[in-house]
Parts: C-alpha cells; sequence; structure tokens
C-alpha cells in the first residue's frame, strides 16, 4: 500500500489531500500514470511538468527522478511547483553551509509539532524557527547565523545541537527556556523558518508551505529590539556604525558564554 500526500494545488485534482493505492515496487513515471486514471473526470490535471515528487520527505530529483521506485509503505508528496514569488524565500551559503529562509504567517493552534514535523519528513535539514519579531533584517540574520556556524564548526556551540545555539543568539539569552518563551514559535505570531542542508530539498519544502508564506522582513521591528533589550537611544548613539543596532544586537551575541 502506498500512501499519497496531495499538498497546495494538487488537493483539487482528487477533491481529497491523502489517497490510498494497493500497489508496490512501481516507478514514479507509472505512479503518475495510474494517478492520471484515478482522476475524477471533473476536476483539474495534475500538471506533471510543473510538480515535484517526494518519497518519505526526499525529493525524487534528488535520486532517479521519475525512475525512482517507489515500494510498499512508502508516503509519496505531491507538491506543485509555483514559480516566482522570490522575495518569499531566500538560499545563501554560509561556511559551506546551504541555507534557505521562509517567513511563515502566524497561526492561532501553531505548535512545536509543525517543528517536529518537519524534521521527520525532512532528516537531511537542521530547522529553526524564530519569532520575526526578533530578526532585525536579512543581515542581522546572516550575522547571527555565521556566528552559529562558525561556533560548531570550532565546537563552542552554547549547547550541543546548532539549532538551539541559534535561537539562544538571537534571544540573547543562555537560558534555553526563556530563549523559547522570548524569540521560539508563538501562535498567530509570524516567524522566520530556517533550514540548513541539503539544497536538493528546498523546492520540495518551499512548496510545501507556500500557502504559508509572506515577504520576508517586510515589518521595522527597530522599535520591538530596542524596547524588549533595553537598549536606549543614547546607546544607540555612542555607536560609529551606520547600522548600530544590528551591531550592538550581533556582539550582544557574539559574546555570550
Amino acid at each position: 500500500m502506498i500512501t499519497i500526500k496531495l499538498i497546495g494545488g494538487a488537493k483539487k485534482s482528487f477533491n481529497s489531500d491523502e489517497l490510498k493505492i494497493d500497489k508496490s515496487d512501481i516507478s514514479v513515471s507509472e505512479l503518475l500514470e495510474l494517478l492520471s486514471m484515478m482522476k475524477p473526470r471533473d476536476t483539474s490535471k495534475i500538471d506533471v511538468e510543473n510538480i515535484l515528487i517526494a518519497i518519505n520527505g526526499s525529493d525524487s530529483s534528488a535520486m532517479n527522478g521519475k525512475d525512482t521506485i517507489v515500494h510498499d509503505s512508502d508516503i509519496v508528496s505531491i507538491i506543485p511547483v509555483i514559480h516566482g514569488g522570490s522575495s518569499k524565500k531566500l538560499v545563501f551559503e554560509i561556511a559551506k553551509k546551504q541555507i534557505q529562509i521562509l517567513e511563515i504567517r502566524g497561526q492561532k493552534n501553531i505548535n512545536i509539532q509543525f517543528i517536529d514535523s518537519l524534521r521527520k519528513n525532512y532528516p537531511k535539514i537542521k530547522f529553526q524557527v524564530i519569532s520575526s519579531n526578533f530578526i532585525l533584517n536579512i543581515s542581522h540574520l546572516k550575522k547571527i547565523l555565521s556566528l552559529s556556524l562558525n561556533a560548531e564548526k570550532n565546537n563552542i556551540l552554547l549547547s550541543n545541537k546548532i539549532e538551539t545555539d541559534i535561537l539562544m543568539r538571537f534571544a540573547l539569552s543562555l537560558q534555553i527556556s526563556n530563549a523559547i518563551s522570548s524569540a521560539g514559535l508563538k501562535p498567530s505570531t509570524n516567524f522566520i523558518l530556517i533550514a540548513i542542508g541539503n539544497k536538493n530539498y528546498f523546492n520540495s519544502l518551499y512548496s510545501e508551505l507556500s500557502d504559508s508564506c509572506v515577504n520576508l522582513f517586510s515589518k521595522n521591528n527597530d522599535l520591538f529590539l530596542k524596547k524588549h533589550f533595553n537598549i536606549s537611544k543614547k546607546y544607540v548613539d555612542t555607536v560609529y556604525s551606520k547600522t548600530p543596532l544590528e551591531d550592538i544586537l550581533v556582539e550582544k551575541a557574539s559574546i555570550l558564554i
């Protein structure tokens, strides 16, 4: 039995988000042909040229493409590729690590299960979520990530996991519980999703979450950050820099011990 997960617009083709198919050891190509025959007549066709096929969370294009064999008990996710919208995702490299950044719209019922599910479905990627309020801009984000990645390289992380180190540096706290409660995931609050790892999975990840993504860094968090971290105007004015608040935040993050 193969489980088919239909993501985003793919649901419209079957009026469902999940199918069960009593088959095994068939290729992705054969599976798509079978789905085409199963599709109700009055629903939209699956655009097979603009979809990603993930098998147990791994992008099939990183395996054998449409020749990849799907086995019994596999979970196959069909994810439409959404073109454009580059302002909603950012991919870059720091210290030879591939990183993707997404901003997710706040949701009332979201909780830690969200990130636990991502970690389960994408085991080759390290995830962390940071409340959008705690990130000043992309430069601030990259500098904090650089601190954490360099700490990992030199075996001087603030915690035993880089994901926790990242959260602590944005929260400017050595207390993990405090970092989680202040800068971690909160209901109804936008958050930045940080993904570090194999970039072959980034498109699949983005397509899966795209319906919940918003434009990156559209909110000015200067006042919030100054108030939360008790950074006075006088303090900011003493910093000789074009980006004084950013420099203060990064410096504070760098000297956490």
